[in-house]
């Protein structure tokens, strides 16, 4: 567990788990050449990935953002992903951090894809039900609408029971516009990754912590051409996160990663017309 205090704010990293996908899907065009410098494939070109939630504590509300990978495929997709079957939970790695599932005050998802909000629910006898009972979920409702029509590019990306049993219950807000959703904590529309992605900052005393979901999955994808074979719009990955990147250069952010499986941290800068992430 690794924590930073931005302003009155203590954000911590709790990861739920390691899996593994195809290096050359993370870094699309990318040739391997260069990015195996930054991170080891397996015999199957499969790389470690994190499954990263990052708990926010503003003093009197905790915020959970992204929820990892969930419960709801079958053996072969775990066994695909080096992931033991169950896999590891959310739930439990926030306990083991500290943290109560009762406690938790706000579930946000920057998007509604399967490794981001799998442990909003759990199913169970009784069917589905939320991992975090006393939480407000947030998502984008442009999203959420986007996700149920099962486009053959992406459809395997979106699994239901993650947000609709939430949205019928009115646990789920969906948000139409950008702004914020807590005292200091702000959601953006970032496209790029898919059309309706969201990234976070939480400022508090002039200090910020910025989360750029997918457009930035690890350390290693700061170069902003370096983007995933996932994105549906590459060109505006490009551009997001040349712009996101500027502003958190500028303003001295401290960087979170959706997937990294060893950096919980980083600052950006630009030195020499080159981006670098460092750890921070």
């Amino acid at each position: 567990m690794e924590h930073r205090v931005v302003g009155d704010f203590r954000v911590t990293l709790v990861r739920s788990g390691v899996y593994y996908w195809d290096g050359g899907v993370l870094f699309g065009v990318v040739p391997k050449s260069l990015w195996s410098r930054f991170v080891e494939a397996d015999e199957l070109n499969r790389i470690p990935l994190g499954f990263n939630s990052y708990v926010i504590e503003t003093g009197d509300r905790t915020v959970v953002l992204e929820t990892g990978g969930g419960y709801k495929m079958d053996a072969r997709a775990y066994e695909r992903m080096r992931l033991p079957c169950p896999p590891p939970s959310l739930p439990e790695a926030l306990e083991q951090s500290g943290f109560d599932p009762e406690s938790i005050d706000v579930v946000i998802n920057s998007h509604l894809h399967w490794d981001h909000c799998g442990w909003n629910t759990e199913r169970g006898p009784g069917g589905v039900r939320p991992c975090f009972p006393n939480a407000t979920y947030y998502a984008r409702r442009s999203e959420w609408e986007y996700a149920h029509t099962r486009h053959p590019r992406d459809a395997v990306s979106y699994i239901d029971d993650n947000y609709d049993p939430l949205v019928e219950s009115g646990k789920m807000i969906l948000l139409e516009d950008d702004g914020e959703v807590l005292p200091g904590i702000r959601l953006d529309r970032a496209p790029g990754h898919n059309r309706d992605m969201m990234v976070l900052r939480a400022e508090s005393k002039g200090a910020t912590f910025c989360f750029l979901a997918d457009l930035l999955p690890t350390a290693a994808h700061v170069t902003p051409t370096w983007v995933t074979a996932f994105d549906l719009y590459p060109l505006e990955s490009i551009e997001n996160k040349q712009k996101w990147l500027d502003q958190a250069a500028k303003g001295h952010w401290l960087m979170g990663f959706s997937h990294d499986s060893t950096q919980a941290f980083g600052r950006v800068e630009k030195r020499d017309g080159k981006w670098i992430m460092n750890p921070a």
